[in-house]
């Protein structure tokens, strides 16, 4: 007779099965949200291996993100490029679907590390069909509101969390130097001390930091925010010429006085992740700049999220690009960079960076910073809990109490530069009600004019019928009284003008729109057949010029034949703003964030330089009171 019965031996093989089963489904700390951050971190980076951490350093753009690619190579980012959308105007529920398939294929994975979705946000959610788009920069930065500022952040967050994505690639916190660069109404201001105050859209974005919070630590606060990325680190704005992408010639007191302050103001409100700039300082391109990049940023200033390259930012350290991939890999990677946006050839970049790592070149102690910095960022988010997207937040997408802001933002960023020919012949605010008016020039009807670039594409659209809002034409229409006429034509010559017998007309022209270098302008003018179009209507009747652009254009020459001249910068989609001014239902309070020159041959100029001889200083901006019974 053996020692055991056999009912007593099935239960020690059922016991025995179960504690393997058990110790099978062992507790892993890192999917615990109870443990503490760095308990989570530590645990989940000692279970991975070199590929899993490389994928992690990884964005790729959705074009190329399958699921079969998302698994194999454990890529921790995908983004959307300016324009790049699962379909033409696609729905809330399309972005939601796309994104969480492809964030199904990172949680398939054998550690589950979901991947981090990013996108342009830059005045609103622009890459979207129907959603909210705010003033650029630029046009902010003269409402001198930093509370505004935190309540667009809010909004957009909300428009871009409708669609399932959790990281908007913004504030640019550029300090625009010279209105030649193609980037200048990304800036808010040429001074560093508005582009400071402007930063306050980072806790709208991200929600308010905890009182108790280490300084540098990244926050985003729940499911209703998104990751902020400050951008571009560091001196965008300050390239000879203006050029894009060019160099930044200036002392390293000038840097750090002028281009580096808001990046201090940015880390302390916990801003998530930084962008490295294509520019270089005084001849080193930045996305190879350790001194600054980890000397200054980390280092110094205790930057604790992590930091992402620009769209083939490493390509771009060699000139001409690409011509030597593994060492920019290897530059970039030792300089700072954690995250890479390949974003198309990421085998490559993939391949190289595991070589450089297996060959000793980038030692393994750069890739476990890097991958801390990213998994930091995803735990402090709560993506790890709550990894998908759902249709909870679509009905924020484009909704009236977001328009309602952005015609805020719109009224408060318009400039008064002129208000009438002589004392006491003011002509704005403008009579509702009266018998005949004209509305004339390229952009008083064209949303796309109206938005600028980084609007549904890279470079922008025009027409009606990608933006969904109000334009400047439309809004006149609203708000006039229903007895006055308005004649609209866009380019009327002289003689309709003169025979037509108007009371006063209002001119609405300015620049087509355009994205980074392909916006690099010398002359600065404004786009044709704007110029006759003031002419012919201005030496004729009462007119009210709206110039709408990223930056101040050359005005100088027509601005004796026009009665009143505003600055409405790129408005956006609501430009039922510009007609509650320009009618009197809100003052005009907004200030020249940046000098008006007289003409290009001064550039550059800004506030403070010894040849300082604008047409308009900085700070200038005449002011009305609302009107009454008009």
């Amino acid at each position: 007779m053996g020692l055991y019965s056999t009912p007593m031996k099935g239960f020690l093989v059922l016991v025995l099965c179960l504690f393997v089963a058990v110790s099978e489904a062992e507790y892993v700390k890192y999917k615990d949200p109870k443990m503490s951050l760095s308990v989570r971190i530590k645990d989940l980076m000692k279970r991975m291996t070199l590929e899993e951490k490389i994928g992690q350093m990884t964005q790729i753009e959705r074009k190329v993100a399958t699921p079969e690619v998302m698994s194999k190579y454990f890529i921790g980012s995908v983004l959307s490029g300016g324009g790049s959308v699962p379909s033409p105007k696609a729905t809330a529920e399309t972005w939601v679907n796309m994104v969480n398939e492809i964030q199904k294929a990172s949680l398939s994975t054998r550690l589950g590390i979901p991947m981090i979705y990013g996108i342009d946000a830059v005045h609103g959610h622009n890459n979207v069909y129907g959603a909210t788009l705010f003033p650029h920069n630029v046009g902010l930065g003269a409402t001198r509101d930093p509370a505004l500022l935190k309540r667009i952040g809010d909004a957009t967050a909300l428009e871009v969390r409708a669609t399932g994505i959790q990281y908007a690639f913004a504030p640019c916190i550029a300090v625009c130097r010279d209105p030649r660069w193609g980037r200048c109404y990304e800036s808010y201001s040429e001074d560093h001390k508005i582009v400071q105050a402007m930063t306050e859209i980072i806790p709208g974005l991200q929600g308010d930091l905890p009182a108790n919070s280490r300084k540098g630590v990244p926050y985003v606060g729940g499911k209703t925010k998104v990751a902020a990325c400050a951008k571009h680190f560091v001196a965008d704005g300050g390239t000879v010429r203006g050029l894009d992408e060019n160099n930044t010639v200036i002392d390293y007191k000038g840097l750090l006085n002028i281009h580096m302050p808001a990046y201090f103001d940015s880390i302390s409100k916990g801003v998530s992740t930084v962008m490295v700039s294509y520019s270089s300082w005084n001849g080193e391109r930045m996305h190879a700049n350790r001194e600054l990049v980890t000397g200054f940023l980390k280092d110094r200033l205790k930057f604790r999220g992590f930091v992402i390259s620009d769209w083939q930012g490493i390509d771009r350290i060699t000139n001409p690009p690409h011509a030597n991939y593994t060492y920019s890999v290897q530059a970039g990677v030792l300089a700072g960079i954690d995250m890479v946006m390949v974003p198309e050839a990421f085998t490559e970049f993939i391949d190289a960076l595991t070589s450089l790592v297996k060959n000793k070149a980038i030692p393994m102690s750069r890739i476990d910073d890097a991958v801390k910095r990213i998994l930091r960022v995803k735990f402090t988010m709560g993506l790890f809990e709550n990894p998908m997207g759902d249709l909870s937040m679509a009905n924020q997408l484009g909704s009236k109490e977001h328009r309602e802001l952005a015609r805020e933002a719109v009224r408060k960023s318009l400039v008064l530069l002129k208000n009438g020919k002589g004392k006491g012949k003011q002509l704005l605010p403008l009579p509702k009600k009266t018998s005949k008016i004209l509305v004339a020039g390229s952009h008083a009807d064209n949303l796309g004019y109206q938005c600028g670039g980084w609007t549904i594409e890279w470079q922008g659209v025009a027409g009606n019928d990608l933006v969904v809002g109000t334009s400047i034409l439309s809004a006149v229409k609203n708000t006039v009284d229903p007895s006055t006429q308005v004649v609209y034509h866009e380019n009327p010559d002289s003689g309709f003008v003169k025979s037509s017998k108007f009371d006063y007309a209002i001119v609405v022209v300015g620049e087509h729109p355009y994205t980074e270098m392909f916006g690099d302008s010398t002359n600065l003018t404004i786009a044709e057949p704007g110029v006759s179009t003031i002419t012919n209507v201005c030496k004729t009747v009462k007119c009210v010029v709206v110039v709408v652009s990223g930056r101040p254009v050359v005005i100088e020459p027509y601005i004796n034949s026009m009665d009143a001249l505003v600055a409405a910068w790129l408005p956006g989609s609501e430009g039922q703003g510009v007609a509650d001014v320009l009618f009197g239902d809100y003052g005009f309070t907004g200030k020249l964030p940046r000098t008006w020159f007289k003409s290009v041959n001064q550039l550059p100029m800004n506030v403070g330089d010894s040849h300082y001889d604008p047409l308009f200083p900085f700070g200038f901006g005449l002011t009305t009171q609302p009107a009454t019974g008009m």
